[in-house]
């Protein structure tokens, strides 16, 4: 029963109907389950429809819209739940779960605002469009430490269970919240994440700014402006997945977090579809006019074609108060200026670099930049050289063999350079992000002992055109709804053998293994994606051809696609999913999967400030160059990405980070909460039923419905049992233990033939009863109740005819007696004694009165009296009263004014505080300037010795170069002739190997035949290994062990077949090589003849060349005079530069100076202050004395007067009582007449 707190809190009325309402529903519900049931509806979903006629399985029912009739068989109808299941608040004790059932009840609870609904181990949560009062603080108090039996369903009672089992079983809890964008998952997040805060606070009235409970809350609008973009159906849907983990110690305090991120939708941030838009970043920074201005950015947004494809407003959202919000966060989370400005630095860069333009050469492939505005403006942001930059866009350099040669790009790719580029730098930030808010939320490892993970990802997606993200969204869809089958089931096991109920047990986790195996295990289509990213020339047709011919009719889950219907987009194949069949299209599959980057771009980018985001962004992307570096020194080849030194996919990383996730949720206990968007209008109390059925197929709840009823859905205590169907079996319900009388009236139903011995089962605790046994037993409690109605309705009217009669009965006797004491009454009145005795009675009372009235106006007087000498004593009192209180008001008074004059002195203290503290701020503040002129005046006088030293190293390291060079010249002179003669015999030699290359391209050929013979035997042994292990798919599960041998051997294999063709096509290759070099020395002994005319004419030119260098050497020592000239004025610059410093050094010294007056003044003026408070606080303690012993005073005066009042006020009242008291009458009878006189 809810306390009265409760019921009086604003949002109880959202959390749970009045018992009197829902009795008023419940009676005036217009179906019953008996004739009526569920009928398909295309609008509705279902409707109840009235069953007019019924034969056999067959039924005719009137529809409600129009009254017609139509026929279905009792298979194509769903049965209607008893009137008391209306807005069940656990789905799962519904007697009839079918699909029917569950729209109904949410629907109903949805249009009363109750938008959390237990569906067994689900929450499921409607969205309502609006805001409703049960996320306040009062509201999540209710929950704390409460059984969820014991409340409303809520999210605070879902949170408060993970966080007690943490507690309890010292296990790792998580709570996965799926559904599709714009169904509440963020907002649920926001509000688990702060309830986990205000239970794991360590102390409840802490508001520190900065502390770790306000860190963790205000993690969310730090990335949800990164990672948030505005689609059509949810105006701040989260882009990605997150798993937030929220750590606890020992004793439930919370001591940090952490965030992992999945599958960001990097495609935003330069495409946005129509009715959406990018990151809501973007959009906040052109709110503020500074950083516009600072970042070389326009006015108007829609200059920038990265960010406004779409839309560029969100309706109900201020970009610029969430600017505040997002820069507020950072604060909070201690992010420093510098890490802030760069990040809102490279969202600028992104939209300028996303107008570039280039054009085609003329003549030519080769693209080339149209416009230099962009670029320059997007480098500078980026810290690094404009021209480098765009010199590795347009002509990337690529290794071919062993030389580095710079390819050509046009138009298009470099535009896709750009484009991935740009999804790169923001994918890196991301995370960088998520690593910063991390850090912050670091908590010591020692302190960390339990943690609650809050998953909050993107639920199953069917789009008209399905893509490579959706087969990944739908893929950890598959493999949590796995997880969800067989954790339910494990705790139904669980369960059942508590009870000790006899059960086969089922993992219903095997039903998505076949769909997950397709997609995951080798020859799968993920595999077979990477595979043919390596294969050269492959495209997306022939990855769709290759799993056609491997999986088309071989496995069940992969179909042929079917033609498109209405607006869907052509697909290539289909694969049957839990929630349905989605039909995918493979474009472009292979480039985003592969997801190139532009390696010569990249190296660029790493020239950027070390100190910088940027660079920590690629710090740990090592590019084919920096490879080859690492080689050259030793090192081994670091991994680009993980996987390989040169290629890791995005299937890799997803995968990877997949199986992480899983085996994090593996070692938790989970909670599951599942999300509905109720329309696409986003109108609140709105339910569009075919929208709500997909996705309660798509969450999952119709599985878990599905899965209920293979079991027993439906328990009941003994206890409970035996109070709500004791009708049914009086008798045996008499027995004082619940266990004994339960299995008694059990033990009758089933000798009775009212139940099936098939369809319950008896616990130790509970009784079991499979799906529609509840129904069963309402339907003959109802029976056997209306029998007794009926039977005490006939025991009420045979009573009330039985009171009906005897009070008739009673007044027949009452009619004789009656008439014979009216009868006597006439005959006694005349009777003359009882005339006498009738007027002398009141005689007799009267003479006794007078004296008693006597007694009382003797008594009267003394009271008047009395109250006359009370009436003069109140009066005096009440002089002396307002003496008092008027002595009372001038203490009053004159207290006030001294609390007035203590205030203003306060304020003049504070006053002169502040100004003390500024003054204290302002020296401060001066001498840190003087300390900064004086480090920058002493390193300008380093750098200008250090430019001097250098120049005139500079002019003496080119004397000498010129010297070096003269000589060098001279030497080649003389070894030319030398040279000369060395070539003749070179030629001779270069015969004879001549004569040995041809040999050895001879012993290449024969090493090549047999590599292609080894290939070919390996081919056979790939065949027969892949004949193998298709049979060995087909096997029982007691062999995956020997598969998993099979699967090495085969890889092992595909290895071995990947050396030999890499063997073989260098074999070809060096063949090759070796014929060029052979014809290339043939050319060489025929030019060794002109080599020495052109020798001779080199000598020529040399010594021209020397003429030449001596007139440099004379333009050099002019060059060297010009730069002493500089640096002579240089350093007269700088010795004036010296003497403006020791002037405002002085100066400085002079402020001081006055700095240290100003502050003796004011200790003076404290002193002064201190003095005066001192005399103030002793007059003010007089005074307080003073008046306590005035209000004692007068305390005691008004006690005496009450006293007083009060007594009079008594004498008055008895007084007005014998006033008011009637004189009593004598009366006299008079013998000559027959009546009485006064």
């Amino acid at each position: 029963m809810a306390s009265i707190d409760y019921l009086m809190d604003p949002g109880w009325k959202y959390l749970r109907q009045a018992q009197d309402e829902a009795l008023k529903e419940q009676a005036a519900r217009r179906f019953e389950n008996k004739t009526h049931a569920w009928v398909p509806d295309a609008a509705e979903g279902f409707v109840a429809a009235a069953i007019a006629v019924q034969e056999g399985d067959n039924l005719t029912l009137m529809m409600p819209a129009d009254g017609s009739q139509k026929k279905l068989t009792r298979a194509e109808v769903q049965e209607i739940n008893p009137a008391k299941f209306e807005k069940t608040e656990d789905m799962s004790n519904l007697t009839f779960l079918n699909e029917a059932s569950v729209l109904h009840n949410l629907r109903q609870r949805y249009y009363s605002m109750m938008i959390y609904t237990y569906s067994g181990l689900f929450c499921v949560f409607i969205n309502p469009y609006k805001m409703l009062p049960i996320y306040t603080d009062s509201v999540a108090k209710m929950y704390v430490n409460k059984r969820r039996a014991e409340m409303p369903p809520h999210l605070f009672a879902v949170s408060d269970e993970a966080f007690r089992n943490m507690m309890s079983d010292k296990e790792n809890q998580s709570m996965l919240i799926t559904g599709e964008s714009g169904a509440g998952k963020t907002e649920n997040t926001k509000k688990v994440i702060a309830y986990f805060a205000m239970i794991g606070s360590g102390n409840k009235d802490q508001k520190s700014e900065s502390s770790l409970e306000n860190q963790v809350v205000q993690a969310n609008p730090a990335i949800e402006a990164f990672g948030n973009g505005a689609t059509t159906r949810n105006y701040n849907s989260s882009r990605y997945g997150k798993f937030i983990r929220i750590h606890f110690d020992r004793k439930g305090r919370l001591v940090g977090g952490d965030i992992e991120h999945y599958l960001l939708e990097k495609s935003r941030v330069i495409k946005q579809a129509p009715g959406e838009r990018s990151y809501h970043i973007f959009y906040q920074i052109m709110t503020q006019k500074a950083l516009r201005d600072k970042f070389g950015l326009s006015d108007n947004i829609r200059d920038y074609k990265f960010v406004s494809q779409a839309e560029i407003t969100v309706p109900g959202m201020n970009d610029k108060e969430e600017w505040e919000i997002t820069d507020t966060a950072f604060n909070v989370m201690g992010f420093s200026e510098r890490e802030k400005e760069d990040l809102y630095k490279l969202c600028s860069a992104i939209m300028h670099i996303g107008n570039s333009t280039f054009k085609q050469k003329p003549r030519d492939e080769q693209a080339e930049v149209d416009d230099m505005k962009s670029p320059t403006a997007a480098c500078k942001l980026f810290g690094i050289d404009t021209d480098l930059f765009l010199n590795a866009l347009t002509r990337p350099r690529i290794k071919v063999g062993m030389e580095w040669v710079n390819k050509g790009q046009n138009v298009q790719q470099v535009d896709w350079a750009v484009g991935a580029l740009s999804k790169a730098i923001y994918a890196r930030m991301f995370h960088w992000l998520i690593k910063r808010v991390n850090k912050t939320l670091q908590a010591n490892s020692d302190d960390m002992v339990f943690y609650i993970g809050v998953l909050d990802i993107a639920g199953f997606e069917i789009f008209d055109r399905n893509s490579f993200e959706q087969l990944w969204i739908n893929f950890v869809n598959e493999k949590l709804q796995q997880f969800f089958n067989h954790h339910m089931f494990v705790l139904e096991q669980e369960e059942y053998q508590r009870e000790g109920i006899e059960w086969t047990f089922i993992d219903f986790g095997l039903d998505l293994q076949a769909c997950i195996e397709l997609i995951e295990k080798p020859l799968g289509i993920v595999s077979m994606l990477d595979e043919e990213c390596i294969v050269p020339k492959a495209s997306d047709m022939t990855y769709v051809d290759k799993l056609l011919t491997q999986h088309l009719g071989k496995h069940p889950n992969f179909q042929k696609a079917k033609p498109p219907k209405g607006k869907q987009a052509e697909a290539h194949f289909s694969i049957v999913h839990y929630a349905g069949t989605v039909r995918y299209n493979a474009e472009q599959w292979l480039d985003k999967n592969k997801d190139p980057l532009n390696d010569s771009a990249v190296a660029v980018l790493k020239t950027s400030d070390k100190e910088g985001v940027l660079f920590q962004l690629w710090e740990d992307y090592q590019t084919d160059v920096d490879r080859e570096e690492s080689e050259k020194r030793g090192k081994a080849a670091a991994k680009k990405k993980g996987k390989s030194a040169s290629f890791l996919t995005v299937s890799t990383m997803y995968r990877e980070s997949l199986t992480s996730l899983m085996t994090m949720l593996h070692t938790t206990h989970p909670h599951f909460i599942r999300c509905i968007i109720p329309n696409e209008k986003k109108t609140s109390g709105l339910i569009d039923a075919p929208l709500v059925l997909n996705q309660l197929t798509c969450n999952g709840v119709l599985e878990g419905i599905r899965i209920c009823r293979k079991g027993f859905p439906n328990r009941m205590m003994f206890a409970d049992f035996r109070y709500r169907y004791a009708i049914l079996a009086a008798e045996e319900a008499a027995e004082k233990d619940p266990t004994k009388a339960a299995k008694a009236m059990l033990r009758k139903m089933s000798k009775n033939n009212q139940l099936n011995v098939d369809n319950f089962k008896v616990g130790t605790t509970k009784v079991f009863f499979r799906a529609g046994m509840l129904a069963r037993l309402e339907e003959l409690r109802d029976e056997a109740l209306s029998a007794v109605i009926l039977k005490f309705q006939c025991s009420a009217r045979h009573y009330l005819a039985q009171v009906e009669y005897k009070r008739r009965l009673d007044r027949e006797d009452a009619y004789p007696i009656i008439q014979d004491n009216v009868r006597a009454w006439i005959k006694l009145r005349s009777w003359p004694w009882y005339r006498l005795f009738s007027r002398l009675k009141p005689m007799l009372k009267g003479m006794k009165s007078n004296a008693e009235i006597e007694a009382l106006e003797r008594k009267c007087k003394e009271l008047e009296e009395n109250h006359k000498r009370e009436e003069e004593s109140r009066k005096k009192y009440a002089d002396e009263l307002r003496q008092k209180i008027d002595q009372y008001e001038e203490t009053k008074a004159a207290l006030e004014r001294d609390r007035m004059l203590l205030d203003k002195r306060n304020k003049e203290i504070e006053e002169l505080n502040r100004n003390l503290k500024a003054e204290s701020e302002a020296n401060y503040e001066n001498a840190k300037k003087a300390a900064e002129l004086e480090k920058l005046r002493e390193k300008e006088r380093k750098e200008w010795e250090e430019r001097e030293r250098r120049m005139q190293m500079e002019a003496e390291n080119e004397t000498n170069q010129h010297k070096t060079q003269t000589e060098k010249l001279k030497e080649q002179i003389s070894t030319l002739q030398s040279d000369y003669d060395k070539i003749a015999a070179q030629r001779k030699a270069q015969e004879q190997m001549n004569a040995e290359l041809i040999d050895e391209v001879a012993s290449l050929k024969q090493k090549s035949e047999r590599a292609e013979e080894q290939k070919k035997k390996l081919i056979e042994d790939l065949d027969a290994m892949d004949d193998k292990l298709a049979a060995e798919k087909r096997a029982n599960n007691e062999h995956v062990k020997h598969n998993k041998k099979l699967e090495g051997q085969l890889k092992a294999t595909q290895t071995q077949l990947q050396l030999a063709l890499k063997e073989k096509h260098e074999y070809d290759v060096d063949c090759k090589r070796r014929e060029v070099e052979i014809g290339e020395l043939k050319l060489k002994a025929q030019g060794d003849a002109n080599l020495i005319s052109k020798l001779q004419a080199m000598l020529r030119r040399c010594i021209s060349r020397i003429e030449e260098l001596e007139e440099d050497l004379l333009e050099e020592r002019k060059l060297r005079m010009k730069a002493e000239r500089q640096h002579n004025e240089l350093r007269s610059e700088f010795d004036v530069l010296t003497e403006q410093m020791a002037e405002a050094s002085g100066q400085l010294t002079a402020e001081a100076h006055i700095n240290k007056i100003r502050a003796e003044e004011v200790s003076s003026l404290r002193r002064d202050l201190q003095r005066r408070n001192l005399n103030q606080e002793a007059y003010i303690s007089d005074l307080c004395s003073m008046q306590y012993a005035t209000v004692n005073n007068l305390r005691n005066l008004s006690q005496q007067s009450a006293t007083l009042e009060s007594e009079a006020l008594r004498i008055l009242d008895t007084r007005r009582a014998i006033s008011k008291q009637p004189l009593p009458r004598v009366y006299v009878e008079d013998p000559d007449s027959d009546g009485e006189s006064a």
